[in-house]
């Protein structure tokens, strides 16, 4: 029986990972550029009720704008953020990685997607702004952050399948960051939901955490990929008598 090639499993890896090589150098500073703006933002309105300069130049102060039949399109884009919808989307793609042999993409939708919820919520707490009345926390906007968690999980993937280089791999990721997270931080400040600040803070809320849970995720499975290596070359192969 023929020995392992070592070089099988790390070459899978590759081919599997989450973070493209080639986007590997952008990734972090981008990420730690979002948390300083969520940090930044959640400092400048922490405790405040009424829209900032920045929210009434954009809409107007809290008002319900949307009208059909764009309204339909927009409770839509609202359901999903909800824990129901949410629920189902999560579950729709953790089944389709797991159909397509994607384990580490299944991870990272559990995972991204968790810890991007559990981020937005931690943080409308200690910023305690609020919309609409004190018990509406409202910074940052888990709508904006959970739709912007998806398309990344998505793109970043894609990237290292389709093969491309730097510039046309972050085109792609920030592309899609920018038309998920603009859709539905539109439809959460058209319906009055949210500050346009808070859909702009959830958006980065995700740049900062997806990006880094992909990491963790690569940096995991292949250790553990390279620890069934490192048994199967031990192991040796067996003589045949």
């Amino acid at each position: 029986m023929a020995g392992a090639d070592p070089e099988v499993g790390p070459a899978r890896s590759a081919t599997h990972a989450l973070v493209p090589r080639a986007l590997r150098a952008w990734l972090g500073p981008v990420a730690a550029l979002a948390a300083l703006v969520v940090v930044v933002l959640g400092v400048r309105y922490a405790g405040d009720s009424e829209p900032g300069r920045v929210d009434r130049w954009i809409v107007p102060p809290t008002a319900d704008s949307v009208r059909p039949p764009w309204r339909h399109v927009a409770l839509t884009l609202d359901f999903l953020g909800e824990p129901a919808g949410s629920a189902l989307v999560i579950v729709a793609c953790v089944a389709g990685c797991l159909l397509l042999r994607r384990p580490r993409a299944a991870v990272l939708v559990a995972a991204g997607t968790g810890l991007t919820v559990g981020t937005t919520t931690l943080l409308k707490h200690v910023v305690g702004r609020t919309i609409h009345g004190p018990g509406n926390l409202s910074y940052p906007s888990g709508h904006t952050a959970f739709f912007t968690a998806l398309a990344l999980m998505a793109a970043l993937p894609a990237t290292g399948r389709l093969g491309l280089g730097r510039a046309a791999g972050t085109s792609l990721v920030l592309a899609a960051s920018l038309a998920a997270g603009a859709a539905m931080g539109w439809a959460e400040v058209g319906l009055g939901a949210h500050y346009p600040t808070d859909a702009l803070g959830g958006w980065c809320t995700a740049l900062a955490v997806i990006p880094a849970t992909a990491w963790l995720v690569d940096r995991l499975a292949d250790r553990m990929a390279d620890r069934r290596a490192e048994r199967m070359t031990d192991a040796g192969p067996r003589e045949h008598r």
